[in-house]
């Protein structure tokens, strides 16, 4: 019985993989890049309609009460935007220094329409996609020579596989605070490079002044945003300026610029009387410089390895040939793939450093997503690099006594590749789909866990109970509220709630948000 079924697999995984093959070797890669667009729409839809049950939750309330009471105070969006500012400046003096970050959290829209929570998600997702895709899109042109047909085919499947596979769904998509001051900061920090890196490109002076002043703009706002975008900052514009320096000198400008603007901000937040103070009060110890650096380099390979799983090592070998072929056809000079492979893990491992330094530990896991988009970003760069080097090799294996090739490693397999070619991107396109449809566990992958708690009526059932909750709140007869725990949540939505203890800090937030005595939640 099981041989038959094994048979059946078998033909059935033949017969798919020599259609998708066909198709595939049929297709104009600008094609193949819409299909893999509409892929990764599909996959993130039911993620977006998930938000339309979304709702406000952990420290939104604290940084939105001042907000939230001048709004209903006025009804002015200006006087608003102004409350947000002065509490802005008061953190600044008194508990952090990201006061971009600290500015846009008071301005939460649920704030001003506690249904808006639909809108985050839009907000995330749309954010760190497109410039997640302007800026992949554009280092595989720009710099490693790729068409743009192909390379938008790879950025569309590595969003894709990174949303699937997104650490902390919750904190990146979902919550509007911790989303917004990693997720929303770091795609403003990858506008920002894409800027940066067009106006060293471009060989029009008027183009060249319009996206240097893009570049200052966006590095204004990475300067004052959390530091783990900021430092990675520092180190690439540093590199950008130096590179600069040694290729065209008439570019160090458009680089010295923004990494000018960039780091005064930085220094602004770092140095912030809010910072100190907070470093004051705070009981976790950090690391030295010197430790907290060289445990960057062990955490990086720790979390590499967690953030590779069958499903990502499927993708890479779907996408072997296709960065195989991009890379035999660009015309660039791939010499330093040792450099570029080091670039790419210090870049990853300096993302850990910060809070090392600060409190001694990593797996904060909004800040683990940012730092896991980073990784695939490398990972694929550094692919497509090291494929380059390999088809752009001058010398050609040697030849033996009777006049036959010997070949090399790399010639073996760049045969391989044109061999395999879309029989391979086929085969595991085929076992991504099985593995990410069919996966025992329905909440493994994002887009399927969504699907499955809108179709079951989990979202519809625990946003109802939220609403209640909400009419509770907005219930001025009512001074001390005391509600039930929610009997289903999506599994997506895994924030924390309220608790029994009146006097826990979330408790105390939602009771200051709403202007009660205490808020409790009963015990089941």
């Amino acid at each position: 019985m099981e041989s038959k079924m094994t048979d059946k697999m078998r033909q059935w995984t033949t017969i798919w993989r020599d259609r998708i093959s066909a198709h595939l070797e049929g297709t104009s890669m600008r094609k193949a890049a819409a299909y893999a667009g509409i892929l990764f729409v599909l996959s993130v839809l039911p993620l977006l309609l998930l938000g339309r049950y979304n709702v406000m939750c952990s420290d939104d309330y604290d940084y939105g009460w001042r907000i939230h009471d001048t709004w209903l105070a006025t009804g002015s969006l200006a006087q608003s935007v102004r409350a947000a500012w002065q509490q802005d400046m008061k953190f600044y003096q008194e508990m952090n220094g990201t006061y971009v970050s600290s500015f846009l959290m008071g301005l939460c829209p649920m704030n001003f329409d506690y249904g808006s929570a639909y809108i985050v998600p839009i907000l995330m997702i749309g954010m760190l996609s497109l410039s997640v895709f302007v800026l992949g899109r554009h280092i595989l042109h720009r710099w490693l020579g790729a068409d743009k047909a192909g390379s938008a085919f790879v950025m569309f499947i590595l969003l894709f596989m990174f949303y699937q596979v997104l650490e902390a769904p919750f904190e990146g998509i979902y919550w509007y605070n911790g989303g917004l001051h990693y997720v929303l900061i770091e795609s403003v920090w990858f506008f920002a490079l894409t800027a940066v890196s067009a106006a060293l490109w471009t060989e029009k002076r008027s183009k060249e002044a319009a996206y240097s002043i893009l570049a200052v703009v966006l590095a204004a706002v990475v300067g004052g945003g959390n530091l783990i975008t900021g430092l990675q900052a520092e180190i690439v514009l540093a590199f950008l300026v130096l590179y600069a320096a040694l290729r065209d000198r008439r570019k160090i400008v458009a680089a010295a610029l923004p990494f000018a603007v960039e780091s005064i901000g930085f220094l602004f937040n770092i140095l912030s009387p809010g910072t100190a103070q907070r470093e004051a009060l705070d009981m976790l110890e950090g690391y030295s410089a010197v430790r907290s650096v060289l445990l960057s380099f062990y955490y990086a390979g720790v979390f590499i390895i967690r953030w590779t799983p069958v499903f990502v090592i499927l993708i890479w070998f779907m996408l072997l040939p296709i960065l195989w072929r991009l890379a035999k056809d660009s015309g660039r000079d791939f010499r330093h793939p040792m450099w570029v492979t080091l670039g790419c893990v210090c870049v990853v491992a300096a993302m850990f450093t910060p809070t090392l330094y600060a409190i001694g530990t990593v797996g904060l896991s909004r800040v683990d997503n940012i730092i896991q988009m980073v990784y695939y970003l490398c990972l694929i760069m550094a692919t497509t690099y090291w494929f380059g080097w390999l088809t752009h090799r001058k010398t050609a294996g040697s030849y033996g006594e009777n006049g036959v090739q010997n070949l090399r490693t790399g010639d073996i397999f760049g045969l391989f590749m044109d061999k395999a070619g879309m029989k391979m991107t086929a085969v595991c396109f085929v076992l991504v789909l099985a593995v990410w449809l069919f996966t025992a566990d329905k909440n493994t992958y994002t887009g399927v866990s969504a699907l499955r708690s809108l179709v079951n009526g989990e979202a519809q059932t625990f946003y109802a109970e939220a609403m209640e909750r909400h009419a509770l709140y907005l219930d001025e007869t009512v001074r001390g509220v005391e509600i039930q725990p929610y009997s289903v949540k999506p599994a997506l939505f895994d924030f924390e709630d309220l608790t029994e203890d009146e006097y826990n800090w979330l408790n105390l937030a939602v009771a200051q948000y709403y202007h009660k005595e205490y808020v409790r939640c009963l015990t089941k």
